[in-house]
């Protein structure tokens, strides 16, 4: 396999899938972390999404944060996680610099993908997807911020 640099490459945030947004906040606030500004719902990705920050002041290049997702329906991709696997750990987000390029080079070099191209997705970025197949079983999100 080839490695190239792409730019930075960051732990964006981790995503937990959840069914109230309230409930599943609450141990996130005793913690200390800060709630964003806003909920967001994500029509494509049928979820209603919440973050919270593990910084009290905003560097967006390195702040990490975890994400609370809520399915908007049952058929949904997180409702359809919750129901065969129930609440937890969903993915891990990395952030990069060229989404596209990170892409290209991991389809060629067989790295299955699920998003082949990116798609819009909460926070003012484009995300994809990596099947947990390539990954040693884990669902890893590629994002990048569009701001």
């Amino acid at each position: 396999m080839s490695e190239k640099y792409f730019g930075n490459v960051y732990l964006d945030h981790i995503g937990i899938a959840c069914e109230d947004l309230e409930a599943a906040s609450r141990f996130w606030r005793l913690l200390g972390m800060t709630q964003g500004e806003r909920d967001e719902v994500v029509e494509s990705q049928g979820v209603e999404t919440r973050f919270f920050s593990t910084t009290l002041t905003s560097t967006a290049d390195r702040e990490v944060r975890v994400e609370l997702l809520r399915p908007t329906s049952a058929d949904t991709p997180i409702g359809k996680f919750i129901a065969t696997r129930g609440v937890g750990v969903q993915q891990i987000c990395f952030r990069v610099d060229d989404l596209e390029s990170v892409l290209a080079h991991l389809k060629n070099n067989d790295v299955r993908l699920i998003n082949e191209h990116p798609v819009t997705g909460a926070d003012n970025s484009l995300i994809a997807f990596v099947h947990p197949k390539s990954t040693g079983g884990v669902l890893v999100e590629l994002t990048q911020r569009l701001d």
